[in-house]
């Protein structure tokens, strides 16, 4: 068999990720003085050099593979990826005062920050079981640590150990579904599984075994019910700079794990999964929304808020198995890229608004911390309205969109009694962002602090906010992208 030599320039984001990661690593090392300075500089290069290398990478609408077939290069990988990068940058930028005056500012959180998204990068590329693990081990594995990186507060601590200890059951739970694959069909690669499935060629009972235990780890890692038991305490107990990033670039990544594995892998068995997507839904949607109305902690409240949206996310892909119609899963598998691509903008600016208010000795991490905040500053309390509305649905905002674009595609799949109940649990859930609006506006305020931040972090946590209602009027520029990222990849 003659060697095929791989086509390094379609993973050369990913290649110059990991040089940089081990360049802070080596500056932080023996340059301890300005280590910190300089690992954020080089943090933030590395994630603009690998946008750029990521857009002229894209030159024509073609699906390429490399490492074999291990490595796939397209429209979907591409856009999330650029989605991934701008969570990382915001996290970084939005955050970096934050470290600074609690003393947690050092070379290793940037390193540990960008093998965090090289492993989102290797994940939403991957076309091969085993590739689609290393990604996800790479980056879940920084994660815990950025979680207890602050390890002298107990807090963090043990939310980083919940943290590892269910995301090594999720792990474990997908590692076993892949071998049971593996075992049935006798191939790692994604593209041989899927013929596979489709002959009929493995065992049917294994197979769907393996694919229950797969949609078992993908809810884990999207943290929806009952698998969502680590969301709330990891939110709320992770240093707000790493509760950003755990609320965006990581649920990307679990997007393209999901339609990888689901649509990519085992569209023939979706009679299997399909079932399980929709009852992990409706539990997500429902009781995300009630657990949130009882939240006095604004990152609690968020991140049971962040239960319901996954919900919403599945109802897209579960929305894609229909009776052989192409157009009806085409505009499903969009819709839920949509959806994903506009939460992660909707958790940027709504984590960055509490890093907005937080200043030393104080983590604004309460409803009550938002009281009166129009008296402050109004042109960052009209930010946070436009957060919060995005994040209810209300028109004309982003987030209304996306939801109406996943229950469009839901009712056209004959699934009316689901949208009818996501819609009653969205109007419910209204209540908890409309709150936060009525804290903001009618309250007095408990605090007349002025808000301490860089002007690079206002003109971007500006740019964020206003971005979810400006694309919530002109919406058909980022729902195009999506629809051509999908149909260009399968």
């Amino acid at each position: 068999m003659e060697f095929e030599r791989p086509d390094f320039s379609l993973a050369a984001a990913e290649i110059f990720v990991a040089v940089m990661a081990l360049v802070v690593m080596v500056a932080g090392t023996f340059l301890r003085r300005i280590s910190r300075e300089l690992g954020y500089a080089l943090a933030q290069i590395t994630v603009i050099g690998a946008a750029f290398i990521t857009v002229f990478s894209v030159t024509e609408p073609t699906v390429r593979y490399t490492f074999g077939t291990m490595y796939v290069s397209d429209w979907l990988g591409q856009v999330l990826k650029l989605f991934i990068y701008l969570s990382v940058f915001a996290s970084l930028l939005y955050g970096r005062l934050y470290l600074i005056e609690r003393r947690l500012e050092k070379a290793e959180y940037y390193v540990l920050m960008l093998l965090s998204m090289l492993g989102a990068m290797i994940l939403v590329s991957a076309n091969n079981l085993l590739v689609l693990y290393l990604g996800l081990e790479m980056m879940t594995l920084a994660l815990y640590a950025l979680v207890a990186f602050d390890r002298d507060n107990g807090l963090r601590s043990e939310a980083a150990i919940k943290y590892f200890v269910l995301g090594a059951i999720s792990s474990g739970l997908l590692l076993y579904g892949m071998s049971m694959i593996y075992g049935a069909t006798g191939s790692l690669d994604l593209g041989t599984v899927a013929q596979a499935v489709y002959l009929g060629a493995g065992d049917e009972t294994v197979l769907k075994f393996g694919v229950a235990f797969l949609v078992a780890g993908i809810a884990f890692k999207f943290g929806v019910v009952p698998f969502h038991m680590w969301v709330p305490d990891v939110y709320h107990g992770a240093a707000t700079p790493v509760t950003l990033l755990i609320a965006s670039a990581p649920k990307l990544a679990g997007f393209a794990l999901a339609l990888r594995l689901l649509v990519g892998g085992f569209f023939g068995l979706a009679e299997t999964w399909q079932p399980m997507l929709m009852l992990l839904a409706v539990a997500s949607i429902v009781l995300g929304n009630l657990a949130a109305i009882a939240q006095n902690n604004i990152k609690r409240m968020l991140a049971y808020s962040g239960i319901s949206h996954m919900g919403f996310v599945l109802l897209g892909l579960l929305a894609g198995v229909t009776d052989g119609s192409h157009q009806l899963a085409f505009n499903a598998y969009s819709s839920a890229l949509f959806y994903a691509v506009s939460y992660a903008l909707m958790s940027l600016a709504s984590f960055g608004m509490v890093l907005l208010l937080a200043r030393t000795g104080f983590e604004a991490e309460h409803i009550d911390d938002f009281k009166g905040l129009n008296r402050r500053s109004p042109w960052f309390a009209a930010m946070m309205l436009f957060v919060m509305f995005s994040m209810a649905g209300i028109p004309f905002f982003l987030g209304f969109f996306a939801k109406f674009a996943v229950l469009e595609a839901v009712v056209a799949a004959g699934h009316t009694w689901l949208a009818v109940l996501a819609v009653i649990m969205s109007v419910i859930g209204a209540y908890y962002y409309l709150r936060v609006v009525k804290v903001m506006y009618f309250d007095e305020p408990t605090d007349r602090t002025a808000l301490i931040a860089s002007s690079e972090t206002r003109v971007l946590l500006s740019a964020n906010a206003l971005t979810l209602a400006v694309a919530g009027l002109m919406p058909q520029g980022l729902m195009s992208i999506c629809a051509y990222a999908i149909l260009t990849s399968f």
